[in-house]
């Protein structure tokens, strides 16, 4: 009997661990980070309390937010996403020997071409931004997956709006 009760307590504690609430930004592939809402994933490790290990990429989504999204044909940040960008800048500065990667992304509408082109703009606008901020420009590298890794499926507007964006990820 106290072994059947043990047990049922470590998998509460478990499933604790994993499912805790969905935070305000998002990493991996579940969705949008502070500029679109949807819950975390990823790689970095969060802890019993969903509190992120810190310095990981967990704690950059909890934190900062790990990613920026835009309008249709556009590499133009918004406010949003410059509010997003500074919390990014500010982690960045606490952690001062990560290295990151932003990817630009779009949505799957246009050509590859085309796709490849604006999600590079996206990805240098970030990565500029995050530099005029203070952030090295060592430590950060952009790439253009254009619309080859989609972080939402569906072609409904919601879906296509999530994958308009720029991914901050740790290397």
């Amino acid at each position: 009997m106290t072994l059947k009760i043990l047990g049922a307590l470590v998998g509460l504690a478990l499933l604790a661990g994993c499912g805790g609430p969905a935070s305000t930004s998002g990493s991996g592939g579940a969705g949008a980070g502070n500029a679109g809402g949807i819950g975390a994933g990823g790689a970095g490790g969060a802890g019993m309390a969903g509190r992120a290990t810190p310095g990981s990429q967990e704690d950059l989504a909890q934190t900062a937010g790990d990613r920026v999204l835009y309008e249709t044909d556009s590499s133009q940040l918004t406010n949003e996403a410059r509010a997003t960008l500074d919390r990014q800048a500010a982690w960045l500065a606490t952690y001062p020997r990560v290295t990151i990667l932003v990817s630009g992304n779009c949505d799957e509408r246009g050509t590859s071409e085309y796709n490849l082109a604006l999600g590079q703009r996206r990805a240098i606008v970030a990565r500029d931004y995050l530099v005029a901020r203070g952030v090295a420009s060592a430590r950060l590298r952009a790439i253009s997956y254009g619309k080859d890794r989609p972080t939402a499926l569906g072609s409904d507007p919601q879906s296509l709006a999530q994958n308009r964006n720029a991914i901050t990820s740790l290397q």
